[in-house]
């Protein structure tokens, strides 16, 4: 097994979490996993999985173990007849979708972002958009868990079925993942129709594009009057795709999406009192495209612009009252928001600590450009959300406790009284753990 035994500095994709683990390991594959749980055992360090590092908190810092998972990755098993595929829990969302069009499959859902791993997409409750479909944890047909004291736990619905309802949105509190089985199916192509709106229309249609609609979203640049709708809709078996071409995917994506709006973007933060007519040009600028292709090339969408964000689940029926609410408070404001707000929708589950448990829920992001200023935005954010019960999404900067939480989630007890029954010792707590669900 690789490792690097001389401390080095670990930093997230946002650059808002630094750590420095005193060792990283580097498995590639489940006994080597054991191997390293078992290292830090014997000097009495805590052990934090590492993924892509996408996540905005700490989720993954740690100043003792860091096991990167990125060299544990790729297809195990593939049962093409009942869609059941196993992959190594490194496996990045990216490489999956490759491998399953190859076999001939699909993800039933998928986020925009396809950096993360397989493990810490589904630990952080990662999730897409669709009133229908629930996030990525509700494909989980069954995973592999590394114990604080080196033994394998497998779980499904019917193997230790409660470490199961735990583990699939887990946080990397109870083990560490070896390996994922996911419940794909057969692959399918989308139709996209993304076009600009007033706002307020959208508002008053939202329940109407969510229900008639198989994926639906918009986002909102905070001073203008206009969202951009993303209507995503399953084409019938057989039906031929017509994709962007390359010119205009290129012109789209890496000229408008990335290269102009960073140029805009790193504008408004050297001067701030262009923040407000910037953003309010890129709303007006919008623009209407039209185009159909695999399912997983519709779903994701490539950020190079980096930024810091917030998300919260609410119940859905709530999404119009917090986001007139968030419109209200903008001239309040200490700092003016670059970055557009995004708002999508999922179907209730039953995974304990999933943000839609229980509930049909909306979800609402908030953004600020990396380097600009972000804590009263997100402060103002929070307790809009906070009074409609909204639940914080655990890979992005949220300020809730052990305490907030317990009252947001019916089963946080019991994912509690599982942690302390699989990590009796709090071999992988963290500062952030600690935070979220308290010390063992």
């Amino acid at each position: 097994m690789r490792t690097r035994s001389a401390p080095a500095t670990w930093t997230n994709w946002a650059g808002t979490a630094t750590a420095r683990p005193r060792h990283t390991f580097r498995p590639r594959d489940t006994e080597e996993i054991v191997e390293a749980i078992r290292t830090a055992e014997r000097e009495g360090l805590p052990v934090r999985p590492v993924g892509s590092g996408h996540s905005f908190t700490a989720i993954a810092a740690t100043d003792g173990v860091a096991i990167d998972l990125a060299a544990c990755s790729g297809v195990v098993s593939a049962d093409t007849a009942t869609g059941l595929v196993q992959v190594h829990a490194g496996t990045t969302l990216k490489q999956l979708n490759a491998d399953l069009d190859r076999l001939g499959l699909a993800m039933t859902n998928l986020g925009d972002i396809d950096r993360q791993t397989v493990a810490g997409a589904i630990s952080t409750g990662t999730h897409g958009t669709g009133a229908r479909f629930g996030g990525l944890a509700t494909q989980v047909a069954a995973l592999e868990l590394v114990l604080a004291d080196g033994s394998v736990l497998r779980c499904s619905a019917e193997e230790n079925p409660e470490e199961f309802a735990a583990a699939r949105v887990g946080l990397g509190a109870l083990g560490v993942l070896s390996s994922v089985t996911l419940r794909c199916e057969p692959a399918y192509a989308l139709e996209a129709n993304e076009y600009p709106a007033p706002l307020e229309e959208v508002l008053e249609r939202f329940d109407e594009l969510a229900e008639g609609n198989d994926h639906f979203e918009f986002y909102w640049f905070p001073y203008g009057s206009k969202a951009l709708v993303k209507r995503n809709n399953r084409l019938p078996a057989g039906a031929e795709c017509e994709p962007l071409s390359p010119a205009r995917k290129f012109w789209e994506y890496q000229v408008m999406e990335n290269l102009a709006f960073g140029t805009v973007c790193r504008l408004g933060r050297a001067v701030p009192g262009l923040v407000r007519p910037l953003n309010r040009l890129s709303s007006e600028l919008l623009s209407p495209r039209s185009y159909s292709d695999r399912s997983h090339r519709v779903f994701v969408t490539e950020r190079q612009v980096r930024f810091v964000e917030s998300e919260y689940a609410i119940p859905r029926e709530s999404v119009c009252d917090v986001l007139r609410e968030l419109r209200a408070a903008l001239p309040g404001l200490e700092h003016p928001v670059m970055f557009p707000v995004e708002v999508r929708v999922a179907a209730a589950d039953d995974v304990w600590l999933s943000t839609a448990h229980g509930r049909d829920s909306a979800y609402i992001a908030v953004h600020q450009f990396v380097g600009m200023p972000h804590r009263h935005w997100f402060e103002v954010f929070e307790s809009v959300v906070a009074a409609v019960g909204g639940r914080p999404h655990w890979g992005k900067m949220h300020g809730c406790d052990v305490e907030i939480l317990t009252g947001r989630y019916p089963k946080f007890d019991e994912f509690r009284r599982v942690r302390a029954k699989l990590d009796p010792t709090g071999r992988f707590r963290n500062a952030y753990l600690d935070r979220v669900l308290g010390e063992i």
